[in-house]
């Protein structure tokens, strides 16, 4: 069982949606849904909280990404207007997914490696 928080990195944890203690179980226990319980160390991660802070980013991030691209499509390829209406919705509603999971994680990994150096309270 690995209890040392500076074992695991924080990006990695993050990246790939990992215990912030081991690193090796997912953090998810559905699309956004956060485990109660690390199934291979044990930590408690009901009271892991990353609140607003991922919600924000993806937002800033991903509309500037996505309104580029659309100001781009539509100077270069001019299409009618459905084929926006068509094209975006989707490609914001799965970067949207992939981005908070991300940050989500990469959050809740930041938070741990920071309340939890030299104690094991989490």
């Amino acid at each position: 069982m690995n209890r040392n928080p500076e074992t695991v990195s924080p990006l990695v944890a993050g990246v790939l949606c990992r215990c912030p203690r081991c690193g090796r179980a997912p953090l998810y226990d559905g699309l956004l849904t956060i485990r109660e319980r690390c199934a291979e160390c044990g930590l408690d991660l009901r009271a892991q909280d990353s609140g607003d802070g991922p919600a924000v980013f993806v937002i800033l991030v991903l509309g500037f990404i996505v309104v580029g691209l659309a100001a781009l499509v539509e100077v270069k390829l001019g299409p009618p207007l459905w084929v926006h209406a068509v094209l975006w919705p989707g490609i914001i509603l799965a970067g949207a997914v992939y981005m908070l999971r991300i940050l989500k994680a990469g959050l809740i990994a930041l938070q741990f490696r920071h309340r939890a150096a030299g104690t094991d309270v989490l």
